[in-house]
């Protein structure tokens, strides 16, 4: 069992971020991501400790995760899924009107990104935020890579309009 812990220690400290990033993204709550992020990796050890064959971690979790972001709006019966408060870390180093433009720059992403699918959000989180490949998010989501692409193309095209009307 010390062994079972130690390795899920591991999957933990690799993919917490990206996982809880994910969440965040889908909800408008630090709190909720929070409990949906603790929730993810509490059944991932369940189904981990029992024994059960997990192949891809990241996609097992990320998988966990978007049921779990799934389940909580069909609750709510909340229809966005996409945060518009993304916290952001302050960079000392940056001076103040570097920091505006920023600001501005990520409002208009931000904005566009509320307006997509839900699918196309993953896909674009899933490949620009935590740089997996097409192939992988293929997998994930049970779908093609061609499909996939052309998934990331529609979301692209979408948020670049988007960005332009805001």
């Amino acid at each position: 069992m010390a062994n079972l812990r130690k390795i899920f220690s591991r999957i933990y400290d690799q993919y917490i971020d990206k996982i809880y990033r994910f969440i965040f993204l889908k909800v408008n709550s630090q709190e909720i991501a929070q409990d949906l992020c603790s929730e993810t990796f509490l059944r991932g050890w369940e189904s981990f400790k029992n024994g059960n064959k997990i192949e891809n971690p990241q996609a097992f979790l990320y998988q966990i995760a978007r049921n779990l972001v799934i389940d909580h709006y069909r609750e709510k019966g909340k229809t966005k899924v996409i945060s518009a408060e993304y916290a952001q870390v302050a960079d000392p180093r940056i001076n103040l009107e570097e920091k505006a433009n920023l600001n501005s720059d990520f409002n208009m992403v931000k904005q566009a990104l509320i307006d997509l699918k839900d699918e196309y959000q993953t896909v674009v989180i899933w490949h620009y935020l935590d740089n997996l490949s097409i192939s992988e998010i293929a997998r994930m989501l049970n779908k093609s890579e061609v499909a996939t692409r052309v998934m990331l193309h529609r979301a692209l095209k979408t948020l670049k309009n988007g960005i332009k009307q805001v």
